[in-house]
């Protein structure tokens, strides 16, 4: 089943962002490769497809996962929740209509 991972940037989670970006996105490619991932991307905190200071206010991951349990297990894992990027993350059930 498809889960969403919505993750909620800490304030001044910039930095740690930065740094943490290159084990986050490699978790992110392994889940590619093994054709779990729906999608991937974070919310730039402005109108703007590269914010620049203003870094982002989090990110969506949309992957597919064996329960909700595994699912969590999987997001408490992540590089950005050890950074302190994430100051909070939400695992849900999500089921794709469109396309």
């Amino acid at each position: 089943m498809w889960y969403a991972i919505e993750g909620h940037d800490a304030p001044d989670a910039l930095p740690r962002r930065q740094q943490a970006r290159p084990a986050h996105l490699a978790r992110l490619e392994a889940l590619r490769d093994a054709g779990r991932l729906l999608l991937a991307g974070p919310f730039p905190a402005i109108d703007a497809e590269d914010p620049g200071p203003a870094g982002y206010s989090g990110s969506l991951i949309v992957a597919e996962f064996e329960s909700l349990v595994a699912a969590r297990a999987w997001a408490e894992a992540d590089p950005y929740v050890e950074a302190g990027v994430y100051a909070r993350v939400d695992v849900r059930p999500f089921r794709q209509v469109l396309p």
